[in-house]
């Protein structure tokens, strides 16, 4: 994957990039760090400029971010409350469970995209709760794209930087990788844990 990644932004320039980054939002498996470094070692042997690649780059992302969005809006509160009315018995989820996280991500949602567009994978995959939550577009935009700002900028300097050991970055950029997902990992088991003991409460 990394050399047709490669292939493809190196062949199309800005456009390879913007393109390159709206699809590694939809399909969260394409790495960024590839994609953002990469185009920064292009700086330093063709026309492109690092300001014109974090441009490109942030408008890709912000592009793929808000077709997740989109997608979140149709899976929206209400519809969730008629899947729970069907299926809530076996999962033993009520409508307050989703009202629940619902308030949550309304209290802290624009801190949590901020923040979550500089975690690989959950970068993307943020925006579906945001459009579940109705989260106001215009907010939605304004800290995805300070977010996904950030992320671009560090990567692409470094790109920069270091020329053609760009590669050292995408390896120490995957140690970051596993310890965010070994996170995730932990806040999953502890959700399960969380989910059983109010299982064996209501039992």
């Amino acid at each position: 994957m990394e050399n047709w990644i490669t292939q493809f932004t190196e062949q199309y320039g800005y456009w390879g990039v913007f393109l390159m980054m709206a699809l590694e939002n939809i399909f969260p498996p394409i790495p960024s760090e590839v994609i953002l470094t990469f185009s920064g070692f292009m700086t330093t042997y063709t026309e492109l400029t690092a300001p014109g690649v974090v441009l490109a780059a942030t408008l890709g992302s912000v592009f793929g971010a808000c077709i997740l969005y989109g997608i979140g809006l149709l899976l929206d509160v209400e519809r969730l409350e008629k899947l729970i009315d069907r299926w809530g018995h076996l999962l033993r989820v009520k409508h307050e469970d989703i009202h629940r996280a619902d308030r949550w991500f309304d209290r802290y949602g624009y801190f949590t995209v901020l923040f979550c567009r500089m975690v690989p994978l959950i970068r993307s995959l943020i925006s579906i709760p945001a459009g579940m939550s109705n989260m106001k577009f215009g907010m939605f935009l304004l800290f995805t794209t300070l977010g996904t700002l950030i992320w671009n900028i560090i990567l692409v300097m470094l790109g920069s930087v270091l020329g053609d050991a760009w590669e050292d970055i995408v390896a120490f950029m995957d140690v970051y990788s596993y310890i965010a997902y070994g996170l995730i990992a932990a806040a999953g088991v502890f959700a399960v844990i969380l989910f059983i003991r109010k299982f064996k409460k209501s039992a």
